[in-house]
């Protein structure tokens, strides 16, 4: 249950302010790091802001819902429910000046199929990819074990499109100003999935909120006024107070959702030329940097089982002298 979870406990922020708070202490922290030996004006130049960090999550969150809607085999929506979470919660905390957001985005997607048991092979995976499949595959079994410690291992999400689909089965039996439920659906369903991909909604409000707000829109759009069925049957038994709060958070989703503005290409093709010079190079798989790293973490595990196999055998040795009695 949403109520008992993790995501409520741990990944629900208050409000927009929050997590753009949580956001801008990332994106300091990765200055501040990389950035010492500069000046103010050097730094503002040469990293991304807070802002422009946001313009490429939302510009790679269109890129991974283009990509969940194109795969074969037909992906099913709670995959990209999750993945488009995972996404978002990453870079809650983390700046995209650290780890490059279309690697992250190709993990996310893969642990989410995983996660809900749409099983396909990484092979598989990559064959809706172009390009060199071999290194998008190393490159997303590289980041998956980073990308659940990230996320601190709280890999179950509650999507909207669960208590979507329980809320127009609710209305089939229990709202007579609704004829036809499923003529809700397909504004509801495209109203959750906007909600999902180009909001930040997951990170603050509960899914059956964002269910309701759908609904609510869509009966809106067919000219139905359904506030009588929310007051006397959803929320039949509540107090003034909560009744009140529900209403407030359904107007703040629905004005999240209408009021995200369409992205500019140009300044994205902008902002994306200066990440690619501020980037890690530390995390950068292309990068001679991250190959090093690489190859000294490979020489060190050798080293260190090396040193593991002579202690074994030194040891099997002297069990070996015990046993014949030889001094």
């Amino acid at each position: 249950m949403f109520s008992t979870s993790t995501q409520r406990k741990y990944w629900t922020f208050s409000g927009e302010t929050e997590l753009a708070a949580t956001r801008s202490e990332a994106n300091d922290k990765f200055i501040q790091t990389h950035g010492s030996h500069m000046m103010d004006e050097q730094k503002l130049k040469h990293f991304l802001t807070p802002e422009e960090e946001r313009l490429i999550c939302r510009q790679t969150e269109h890129v991974l819902k283009e990509f969940c809607n194109i795969f074969q085999p037909p992906m099913p929506k709670c995959v990209l429910g999750t993945a488009l979470c995972y996404f978002k919660r990453f870079y809650a905390s983390t700046s995209v000046m650290d780890f490059y957001p279309k690697d992250i985005m190709l993990t996310c997607v893969y642990l989410a199929c995983k996660v809900e048991e749409f099983n396909v092979s990484i092979g598989q995976f990559v064959g809706n990819l172009k390009g060199d499949r071999e290194k998008f595959s190393n490159i997303i079994l590289t980041f998956e074990l980073l990308l659940m410690g990230k996320l601190h291992y709280h890999l179950t999400v509650h999507n909207p499109y669960r208590p979507l689909e329980g809320l127009l089965i609710d209305i089939k039996s229990r709202c007579t100003l609704i004829e036809d439920a499923e003529k809700l659906r397909a504004y509801a369903e495209a109203f959750v999935d906007k909600s999902v991909a180009n909001t930040d909604a997951c990170l603050i409000f509960s899914p059956s909120q964002i269910a309701l707000a759908a609904v609510l829109t869509s009966a809106s759009q067919i000219g139905k006024n359904m506030d009588s069925y929310v007051t006397e049957t959803l929320l039949h038994g509540a107090t003034s107070d909560e009744m009140e709060k529900t209403v407030y958070q359904i107007k703040r989703i629905k004005y999240m959702v209408k009021s995200q503005k369409p992205l500019e290409k140009e300044l994205v093709g902008r902002v994306q030329k200066k990440l690619v010079k501020c980037r890690n190079q530390d995390n950068n798989p292309d990068s001679d940097q991250y190959k090093r790293k690489l190859r000294e973490m490979l020489d060190e595990d050798e080293e260190q089982q090396t040193i593991k196999r002579t202690r074994i055998s030194e040891e099997e040795k002297r069990r070996d002298k015990e046993l014949l009695g030889v001094p």
